[in-house]
């Protein structure tokens, strides 16, 4: 099978071909001809599903001259479903704005302040659920083409608040129907052990120690790189999408630090961004990556995650 860009190409390429013949004798092919065309550019059908997970620094009020490059780069993307993180300054008005740049009618915000969750979709949004309590930053819980989505930003700092706020995830997925679609997706500021080969050698446990040295912090885990935050979500059945896609050729991208500049030490790079599916949803997972691209690497301090699936 031709790849839908070959196909697509193909039908392009044949129109004048088609144009010359003579259009009165043939309605019915003009007619199929103008609908094939019109397909090409419509948005995916409602089998398709694209999803983007994004933590947009600050809500781009530290580098608002990158919020133009964001909203083309998303347009061009074509999501179906957005979870932002760090949506700082926004009001739902601003929000509907923005989404209606990348063509989304739905949207809904966690807060107005501190740092909202949020998200855009070209589907209804249903089934609103907003949760403040026991999370540093909030959970913000919809339904959208009959799949319930958490948009997640936990403790950037502090490894056992980040296991309280994925008990709390773990609980309220329980109250689900049985068998409900779910994606769990957002900033959880935790490392996977999955990734744990690609940070030997590095200064992760150095860059962590300084910090709760300094800073009070509590990234360490008696001493060491914490991984018990992803497991968690694993051991509850939950698919790290990133994983179960990669190949024999795979080349580790973390998600964070990025290209942008901003004040501090960041450490290695390393992922902390990621789309979890519960099995019911796995089978239908075409791709899952972190984009790194020229455009990506300076848009914000963490890169996005685009998930496909496939119904």
């Amino acid at each position: 099978m031709k790849p839908k860009s070959a196909i697509r190409n193909i039908m392009i390429s044949s129109v004048p071909i088609i144009m010359n013949v003579r259009l009165k004798r043939y309605p019915v092919l003009l007619f199929f001809l103008l609908l094939i065309l019109n397909s090409c550019n419509a948005p995916n059908s409602e089998k398709e599903l694209r999803i983007i997970t994004y933590n947009i620094w600050n809500g781009f009020t530290e580098v608002p001259e990158q919020k133009r490059l964001w909203i083309g780069w998303l347009n061009e993307m074509k999501p179906d479903v957005v979870a932002l993180q760090e949506l700082n300054k926004y009001s739902e008005h601003k929000l509907k704005e923005d989404a209606i740049q990348w063509g989304h009618k739905y949207t809904a915000l966690l807060k107005l302040d501190g740092f909202p969750t949020g998200i855009t979709s070209r589907f209804p949004i249903e089934d609103i659920q907003r949760t403040l309590e026991g999370f540093h930053h909030g959970l913000l819980r919809v339904r959208i083409q009959g799949i319930y989505f958490y948009v997640i930003h936990l403790h950037p700092s502090n490894f056992k608040m980040r296991m309280k706020e994925a008990d709390l995830i773990l609980e309220d997925v329980k109250t689900l129907p049985e068998n409900s679609n779910v994606v769990l997706a957002g900033d959880f500021n935790a490392l996977s052990i999955a990734d744990s080969i690609y940070y030997i050698g590095g200064n992760l446990g150095e860059f962590f120690y300084e910090r709760d040295q300094t800073k009070e912090e509590n990234n360490l885990n008696k001493g060491s790189l914490d991984y018990e935050v992803i497991n968690k979500i694993l051991k509850h059945g939950f698919i790290d999408t990133e994983v179960a896609g990669r190949l024999n050729d795979y080349q580790f991208t973390g998600s964070f630090p990025t290209a942008l500049k901003k004040p501090g030490e960041h450490g290695d790079n390393r992922r902390l961004d990621y789309v979890f599916v519960s099995p019911s949803l796995n089978q239908y997972i075409s791709s899952s990556k972190i984009i790194y691209s020229d455009i990506t690497i300076k848009l914000s301090d963490h890169l996005p995650v685009l998930v496909e699936i496939q119904r």
